[in-house]
């Protein structure tokens, strides 16, 4: 070695040899702990990506699960902000006062208790820079968080406007011409400058990113031209839609589920709006009719909406395509866990909000406010019931997606452990070395119900846990092993067994009554400790508004 350093010399010289090596040990050195990027979808069913049985075109998508490993029964909280709670800080969202429980005040006006920290917070200690782009929907501001960049949509339903918007916890004034102004893409694109400065700035810091796609959320707003790519593909209608897709998903093996379960006709949306139907026009309906029992306008119009639909899927497939080219531009897409999921099912919401809906401009456009609706929500959750608030798979199952190539060794594979979004704190600490810890502030932080799914990255198996629990809006469930039992709200126990029931059709609660009264107390258990625990935070909720004086 001194021999060859000898010659080295000789030739450059010496002060150039010096100079190369005080160069060498001042350049800095690229992270060696992993990159986590976190993308979350908005309202995005089951069913919508080509790698979970759906016919949209999701490359990038596709892609990394080819890359990497897709998980059958990743489940998040079945609304956007509980699901947002739970995935930033690693508690069930009552926990941290992020949804209601019975007895205990909660919900988007609430706070979070001071132990209640965001995952940014703790991966400093570990050197990390966090990145926000999107939407938020979590309390307070966003670099008290721990983030270091951010820009937040606080969008009032408009995908064609930067209303609202907020950069580093600052309002961010519209430009005053707009019109190549289009959400998800600003969303990638304040990603990407995030990345691009890390890489000039901070390469020898690992980072997080947080990138949180408003789309596929209502309103349903695209992109001309994505739009003219998906047009007349759905007249066939939600129910070939939903065999199509259910075929593809039994092909890769992506459900035990045998036979489809029919479409509940009697369920419309969660919420009613009583002139809803006369704003959006004549066309539009309500309830999951048979495609074959809608007249010719009808039919048009319902397809439209998916047309729409899957436009802002396809659009933000490629936007993510840019991100992970920005990735690999860097040098970090080896060494990035990129993971991907979506904070509920698709909706059957149907709302008009901001300013209105102009029938006669086209579907799509800045002047309309549709929603997908009951029937085509249905199909886009397939193989699952129901929709976003309620706690029957429909609303809960969502795709969960994991690249690593310096950390995954598997390609192309399914993941069958039941996993959740409360899981993904412990496994972003485990991966940066991070230990919560046991106090805040003077305040015990509580024991998280999250699991590390490191162990189910490398090779499929199931992650011992007790139980899996929701609650929504009276919508309530708990899944203990195979074994859920589940209630829409004001409606009796149902128990089914998900090993080969996923599509939750064969109602075993009268039959096997003591399953469903053990579950029940289980369930039971867990919301008195929730609530018990939820109780002391009472200093940290707002005070109830007074009533409006008549």
């Amino acid at each position: 070695m001194m021999y060859r350093i000898q010659i080295l010399i000789r030739r450059i010289g010496l002060g150039i040899f010096l100079a190369v090596v005080a160069s060498a040990a001042a350049a800095p050195k690229a992270a060696t702990k992993p990159n986590i990027v976190f993308i979350l979808a908005d309202d995005l069913g089951y069913s919508d990506l080509g790698c979970y049985g759906g016919e949209i075109e999701t490359p990038q998508l596709d892609a990394l699960a080819k890359g990497g490993v897709r998980f059958e029964q990743f489940y998040n909280t079945a609304r956007c902000w509980p699901t947002r709670a739970a995935l930033m800080t690693g508690y069930y969202a009552q926990q941290v006062g992020r949804d209601k429980l019975p007895d205990v005040f909660g919900g988007v006006q609430t706070r979070r208790p001071q132990w209640a920290r965001l995952l940014p917070d703790y991966l400093k200690s570990a050197g990390y820079r966090s990145y926000h782009s999107g939407k938020w929907h979590i309390d307070g501001k966003i670099l008290a968080a721990g983030f270091d960049r951010s820009l937040a949509m606080n969008n009032p339903g408009n995908y064609f406007t930067a209303r609202g918007s907020m950069r580093d916890d600052a309002s961010v004034k519209p430009a005053a011409d707009e019109s190549g102004y289009y959400l998800t893409t600003a969303t990638a694109d304040h990603a990407i400058e995030c990345l691009r400065e890390h890489a000039a700035q901070h390469v020898d810091k690992p980072f997080f990113q947080y990138i949180a796609f408003h789309a596929p959320h209502f309103p349903l707003h695209a992109l001309p031209e994505d739009i003219a790519k998906y047009r007349g593909k759905y007249l066939t209608g939600w129910d070939a839609m939903r065999d199509a897709r259910f075929a593809r998903q039994k092909a890769m093996g992506l459900t035990t589920t045998t036979t489809l379960s029919p479409l509940e006709r009697e369920v419309g949306p969660p919420y009613v709006q009583p002139d809803v139907l006369k704003k959006l026009g004549p066309h539009e309906i309500n309830r999951p009719l048979p495609w074959s029992e809608l007249n010719e306008q009808q039919r048009r119009f319902q397809a439209a909406k998916m047309d729409i639909h899957a436009a802002l899927v396809d659009r933000m497939d490629r936007e993510i395509g840019r991100v992970i080219a920005q990735l690999k531009a860097m040098g970090a897409f080896e060494n990035t866990l990129i993971l991907f999921a979506s904070d509920n099912g698709a909706t059957a919401e149907m709302l008009v909000r901001d300013g209105g809906h102009d029938q006669s401009a086209p579907p799509g456009s800045a002047a309309t406010y549709l929603s997908l609706g009951p029937g085509f929500s249905s199909a886009c959750n397939t193989p699952h019931r129901r929709h976003k608030t309620w706690v029957h798979e429909g609303g809960i199952a969502t795709p969960f997606i994991a690249h690593w190539p310096a950390g995954i060794a598997a390609r192309g594979e399914l993941r069958h452990t039941p996993a959740h979004v409360i899981d993904f704190v412990p496994t972003a600490l485990a991966l940066a070395g991070v230990e919560k810890p046991r106090e805040w502030d003077g305040e015990p932080v509580p024991a998280a119900p999250g699991k590390s799914l490191l162990p189910a990255f490398a090779k499929d198996m199931t992650i011992e846990r007790a139980s899996l629990w929701w609650l929504h809006e009276s919508n309530r469930a708990i899944r203990v092993g195979d074994w859920k039992l589940v209630a829409s709200s004001g409606t009796p126990w149902e128990l089914y067994d998900l090993k080969t029931d996923r599509g939750e059709q064969r109602n075993l609660a009268v039959k096997m009554p003591n399953k469903a009264k053990e579950l029940e107390a289980a369930w039971q258990r867990q919301t008195d400790d929730f609530t018990t625990l939820a109780k002391k935070t009472a200093p940290h909720v707002p005070s109830p508004k007074p009533a409006k004086k008549n």
